[in-house]
């Protein structure tokens, strides 16, 4: 899909100057213009447009907020109270970056979990599902260095209970807890150093993202059948208008949500604790990352024993590290969806049994989301033990095993097909 020779066709004597030497109209021509797309793509597929207007949003926020922005441990918590009040728009900036953090996890979840109910992990597109868990990584990290950064209460003790842990991995824990802090505790040199990187990684997610770009142009875009496109003329259509107009009406769906939440209901997203400033010798009754993490901070609490050697004292993993592996390797396991799924049908339109325990899955992650919000006692650590067994379970026993023995439904043998069986008999059709 991604082949054949570029339509473009300069409009005059510089752009074929510019073409030549640079054929940068070219590349936009061919990326966002004529690019074939499958006819058969629904609004779940506008989420990725989705995503890169918000990434460019929140860089151009956060650079209007660094002007203002005083990374001091003494001076921080001022400094954005100084931008909400003093400067022009600074409110409106300031809660556009804030709930578009919110906003933008919004969208990559509803983005992965797309992805991975259409099947758009599968051969050949894995080094493309591979790059987007890579963004997804550093759209975690840079949300972490940003949270510190109003340095309120949970910002303070988010920090400090986070970066603990780093201490827990064998060897290097420590040293790397250090220089993560620049020093022993959370003070001014580790307010310098998440404002640098939480500056920093936005671009790196830019170029990450560039390669994503690359690597769907290359394999082309998936589609709800998961069929793949089999003749160009009847299956595709151009990028623009077609898709792009999709993805408009979605995106205006999308900020006029966003916009809901920035001017009536700004503060709903955070943590009221965070609207006092960081004080080192009071503790919070709980303290809870930003919404986003919960499902990951659940998994990391659930974690409540070690593993030794049988019938020794010797501790092989304590409890804090097996909770560091079981967070990370949460998320690592993304990463090897694409061999751990053995159906060779793509899409879960087509598969009854995958179906439900996707749903299944899904409800286990609102489930670990709501546990990572409570205190880390009683029912609530069993059921988030109970919860993270079903995660993992979910990867690395459900969908190796019903790849095996999972009858799927009968595929149409072309987009084409279903489509015009889509138009014929709607109601016949299985839900996309």
């Amino acid at each position: 899909m991604s082949g054949g020779h570029s339509q473009y066709v300069p409009s005059n004597g510089f752009m074929k100057w510019l073409d030549v030497r640079l054929p940068m109209p070219r590349l936009m021509y061919d990326s966002f213009i004529a690019y074939p797309v499958p006819r058969n793509l629904n609004g779940w597929y506008t989420f990725g447009g989705i995503l890169s207007v918000m990434l460019i949003a929140q860089i151009l926020t956060g650079v209007i907020l660094a002007m203002h922005y005083v990374a001091s441990t003494q001076l921080a918590f001022e400094s954005v109270e100084h931008i909400m009040r003093d400067v022009n728009y600074g409110w409106l900036i300031r809660r556009m970056h804030s709930n578009g953090a919110s906003m933008f996890f919004i969208a990559v979840y509803i983005h992965i979990f797309r992805g991975m109910y259409y099947g758009s992990y599968k051969a050949p597109r894995e080094v493309l599902w591979i790059l987007g868990v890579i963004i997804f990584l550093l759209m975690m990290a840079t949300g972490f260095m940003g949270y510190v950064l109003p340095w309120g209460q949970m910002s303070f003790w988010g920090a400090t209970v986070i970066t603990g842990f780093f201490s827990a991995i064998p060897m290097v824990g420590e040293s790397l807890q250090q220089w993560l802090l620049g020093g022993f505790a959370v003070d001014n040199a580790t307010l310098n150093r998440f404002f640098s990187l939480h500056y920093l990684l936005p671009f790196m997610l830019v170029g990450v993202v560039g390669l994503h770009v690359w690597a769907l142009h290359v394999t082309g875009q998936s589609n709800p059948t998961g069929i793949e496109v089999k003749d160009m003329k009847k299956e595709t259509v151009p990028f623009t208008p077609f898709a792009t107009l999709k993805d408009a009406l979605a995106m205006s769906l999308f900020f006029m949500v966003f916009a809901w939440f920035i001017f009536y209901m700004p503060d709903f997203m955070g943590h009221p604790d965070n609207y006092v400033e960081a004080n080192p010798l009071k503790t919070p009754a709980h303290i809870v990352p930003e919404w986003y993490y919960l499902p990951f901070y659940a998994i990391l609490r659930a974690v409540t024993f070690s593993i030794s050697i049988p019938f020794t004292d010797v501790v092989l993993i304590d409890s804090k590290l097996g909770g560091v592996i079981a967070m990370f390797g949460s998320i690592a396991i993304l990463l090897f969806l694409p061999w751990l799924d053995t159906s060779k049908v793509r899409s879960g339109v087509y598969r009854p049994l995958f179906k439900q325990f996707f749903w299944i899955f899904a409800a286990v992650c609102i489930g670990l989301g709501y546990l990572g919000s409570r205190p880390a006692e009683g029912i609530y650590v069993t059921l988030s033990q109970i919860l993270t067994v079903a995660y993992f379970g979910h990867f690395l026993i459900v969908l190796p095993i019903l790849g095996k023995v999972e009858k799927a439904k009968p595929r149409p043998a072309s987009i084409a097909d279903a489509i015009n069986a889509k138009k014929s008999t709607p109601s016949a059709q299985p839900a996309e």
